[in-house]
């Protein structure tokens, strides 16, 4: 697993302006951009991130790199599951939906299976990661 930058935001900027001047897109990288509404400010906000494809579903894992709290994008898109999403050259409007139950335990244990770091991840969180399908509109 690869350290964090040391001004994430700052790094992510920088990484959110090579995906869209590659055409939404970085070679090699299983990567999409989610933007979610503020749940305080109502502002739009854009994070980059892993996505996993299983069984036809666009999944994104609430890692946060194993933190105690969930990220900020999905505390958003919990407080309001209306998302865009950047992925393979393309944009969309989605609704963001949380696994449950059973299935988001066979989704964590299938996506850990292919990427081992999630479950060093699950194991020092100190909480259920959440895993979220991202559902085209």
């Amino acid at each position: 697993m690869s350290e964090m930058p040391a001004d994430v935001a700052d790094f992510n900027r920088k990484l959110i302006a090579e995906f869209r001047a590659g055409g939404r897109r970085i070679e090699g990288r299983p990567l999409l951009l989610l933007t979610t509404t503020g749940r305080r400010t109502g502002r739009p906000h854009t994070a980059p991130m892993m996505f996993v494809r299983l069984d036809d579903r666009l999944l994104v894992i609430a890692s946060n790199a194993g933190a105690a709290e969930h990220p900020d994008w999905f505390r958003n898109l919990a407080a309001d599951p209306a998302v865009t999403v950047e992925v393979d050259g393309e944009e969309f409007a989605a609704t963001a939906r949380p696994a449950a139950g059973a299935d988001r335990d066979d989704l964590f244990a299938r996506i850990s299976e292919r990427y081992p770091f999630f479950r060093d991840h699950q194991s020092g969180a100190g909480r259920v990661i959440p895993v979220v399908e991202l559902v085209r509109n």
